[in-house]
This record gives structure tokens, C-alpha cells and sequence, in this order.
């Protein structure tokens, strides 16, 4: 078989192949509504699986990206043209297919303009978008934590939000505090303003501005997320990311946080069952962090090809397969009402037809666009205001 060597310059290659995965299962979990509905495992979650290992991802690389570069202006730079460039496309082509495609309920457009959506009270453009906010929420925080210099304590961080998501199951409602039109705006100027005095200001404003940062960060988190405990559940499964990057790097104090957060955002969903079973749950825990650990622990040896291609389409295809899956339905008709072969034959079709697209966006938007925040972030302020 085909496969890509980890040289020194690829040798987060595995960490693109685990992109890839979570995206394929996210792809997964969406079609299986629709084709083939059997074969949709209970025992587990795939999407919330899929996300999850997003999510350690981000956790290990993120934190590692910022501190290997030390600049926190270049960080933001590559960070916008990594994200947004397929993000507005993605809006892009769901508004074009508003007459065929109606748009969801309670979009707010301003929400959106920070990736915020999730932890502002308003639904998203098209279903995947909402990890995305919890994206932005720890770009916040990591970059507070920078500041501040208390970045390299991620296991405290791991484990607290593992507290906390249990204290908000047991202490707030079901759903978040935040909504109304004027809750983006507030965010958007905090942020703006913050981020402001963290990049340009002096020694002292810079840590007031990231202090601020990191309390918004915190307290959209905890009251703003569509499920609150969720939303703190999902921090601590990426600081447990930057938990292990510390530990490889010796760094970190060991894994003994891993295993605390393990137990405590598994506990809540037996404790007090909200929205998801807790045998599933814990399973989905447990597999996406055994996958984890077993593609880290083959970090050293080289990937097969498809899973390095599917990692670096792995962008395109999560943002882009909703509407492109509700656009397919569109043209062939309902794929439930096929006998199981052509079902088959149907979603394998439109795996190839997504997989095909996020090549070209990837090809044509991601790339260029990553080439130029690179540029970007490399020049020096001055030279940005020329």
C-alpha cells in the first residue's frame, strides 16, 4: 500500500490522519439517517466520537503551535486563515441554497462573525459549525494562559473544567443563559478590544486584556453553551490534549490528569442523565481516547496514503457535507426508499462525490489561503502597515 513518510517536516502526519478519521465518522454519522439506518451504531456515538478526537487534537497541537512560534500576533494571523476561508464559503453556499435548502431557525449573522455561535445562543449555518465556537473558546484561553504565563499548568486546567462541567449539570439548567440579539455584539467588542491590548499594548495591558479574554472565555463556556456541562466537558477533553503533548515533551507532572477528567466527564451522564445514554457515552470516551493513544503511539512509522489524503481534506469535508449530502437527496430522492444495495451503492456515491469537492476547496481555498497567513504572520508588524 501507498504511504507517506513522517519525515522531520511531516511529523504531525499522524495528527492529520486522526483529522481525517473524526471527520470521516462525523461524515458517518450524518448519513446514516439517511442510508442504511441499520448499520447506525447505539453502543456509541460516532459524531460526538469523531468530534472528540477532533478535539484532543486541537488540544495537543494548538498550545505546542502557539508556544513554538512565541508570537501570539502570528498565531491569530494563521489561526483566521486557516479557519475562515472555508468557513465563509460554507455560509456562502448554504445561503445560495436557501430556496431549495431552507436555512435553519434562529441564526443570528452577527454571532458568526466570531465562530461564537454555540455559546451565544444561536444555531449555526449548517450543523458542524457549532465545534467550531468551542475552537474559538480555547484559542481564547490558550492565549490568555500564553500571556499570562501560566500556559505550561494544563493538567489543573484538564481537571477544573472537568469540575466544573460537573458542577454546571448539577448546579444550571439544561440549556444556556445567553441570547438575544445583543449578545454577539457585547462579545464581538470584548474580544475585539481585548485581543487589541493583548497584541499592541504594554507588559501590563497585554495581561489585562488576556485576563479578560480568558474570564469571557470561562463564562461563555459555562452559561452561553447549548448544554453548559457539555461545553466544559469539551475544554477539559482538550486541555487533556495539551496534557499529553506536555508529558511527550517532559514537561508535565504525567499523565495522572488524563485519568481524572476520563472519570469526571464520564460521571455526569450516569449521574444525572441529560441528554445522552451513560454506557454510550463512556464508550465513545473510551474509544476516541484509545484511538488517540494508538495512532501517538504509531507517530514514528509511516501512514498509509488514504489516511494522510483524507487528513488534509479533512477541513473541507466536515464543513462541506451537510449541505452537499442534502443537495445529493435533493437529486436522487429519499435513499430509505431504495432496496439496501442501491443504498449502498447511493452512499458510497456521495462519499466520493464529497470526498472529490473538499479536494477541490482544499486545492483552490484552504491552501492558498494557509500560504498566505504564513506569509503574513511572518512579516514583521511594520511591515503589515505598509
Amino acid at each position: 500500500m501507498s504511504s507517506v513518510d513522517q519525515s522531520p517536516t511531516t511529523r504531525y502526519a499522524w495528527l492529520d490522519a486522526l483529522r481525517g478519521l473524526g471527520a470521516t465518522a462525523v461524515l458517518l454519522e450524518h448519513m446514516t439517517y439517511r442510508f442504511l439506518p441499520q448499520l447506525r451504531p447505539t453502543w456509541f456515538n460516532l459524531g460526538i466520537y469523531g468530534v472528540l478526537v477532533f478535539f484532543l487534537v486541537s488540544g495537543y497541537i494548538i498550545p505546542a503551535s502557539l508556544e513554538r512560534r512565541g508570537d501570539v500576533r502570528a498565531f491569530w494571523i494563521s489561526r483566521v486563515f486557516r479557519l475562515y476561508p472555508l468557513y465563509i464559503l460554507t455560509i456562502f453556499i448554504v445561503l445560495l441554497a436557501a430556496p431549495i435548502q431552507p436555512l435553519r431557525a434562529n441564526i443570528d449573522p452577527l454571532s458568526h462573525l466570531t465562530m461564537l455561535m454555540e455559546v451565544t445562543g444561536s444555531w449555526a449555518f449548517t450543523e458542524p459549525m457549532w465545534t467550531l465556537s468551542y475552537e474559538m473558546v480555547f484559542y481564547l484561553l490558550v492565549t490568555a494562559l500564553f500571556v499570562t504565563g501560566v500556559h505550561r499548568r494544563s493538567g489543573l486546567f484538564a481537571v477544573s473544567f472537568a469540575l466544573l462541567s460537573v458542577l454546571v449539570a448539577f448546579v444550571l439548567p439544561m440549556r444556556g443563559l445567553l441570547s438575544g440579539p445583543i449578545v454577539p455584539i457585547v462579545v464581538l467588542v470584548v474580544i475585539l478590544a481585548s485581543l487589541s491590548c493583548v497584541l499592541f499594548g504594554p507588559r501590563a495591558v497585554r495581561v489585562t486584556g488576556a485576563l479578560v479574554l480568558g474570564a469571557l472565555a470561562v463564562t461563555l463556556v459555562s452559561i452561553g453553551s447549548r448544554v453548559p456541562w457539555q461545553g466544559a466537558m469539551i475544554l477539559a477533553v482538550m486541555f487533556t490534549g495539551t496534557v499529553v503533548y506536555r508529558w511527550e515533551q517532559g514537561q508535565g507532572s504525567g499523565l495522572w490528569p488524563v485519568l481524572g477528567v476520563t472519570f469526571l466527564i464520564c460521571l455526569t451522564p450516569f449521574m444525572k442523565p441529560v441528554t445522552i445514554n451513560g454506557p454510550a457515552n463512556l464508550m465513545t470516551v473510551v474509544l476516541a481516547g484509545g484511538t488517540f493513544a494508538g495512532f501517538m503511539a504509531l507517530r514514528n512509522r509511516r501512514l498509509p496514503y488514504p489516511l494522510a489524503w483524507l487528513g488534509l481534506i479533512s477541513y473541507s469535508v466536515y464543513m462541506l457535507h451537510v449541505p452537499l449530502l442534502r443537495f445529493f437527496i435533493l437529486v436522487v430522492g429519499e435513499p430509505r426508499r431504495f432496496p439496501e444495495i442501491v443504498q449502498l451503492g447511493l452512499g458510497l456515491t456521495a462519499i466520493a462525490a464529497i470526498c472529490g469537492i473538499s479536494w477541490l476547496t482544499y486545492r483552490f481555498v484552504e491552501l492558498p489561503m494557509q500560504r498566505l497567513g504564513r506569509r503574513l504572520a511572518h512579516k514583521r508588524p511594520a511591515e503589515l502597515r505598509r
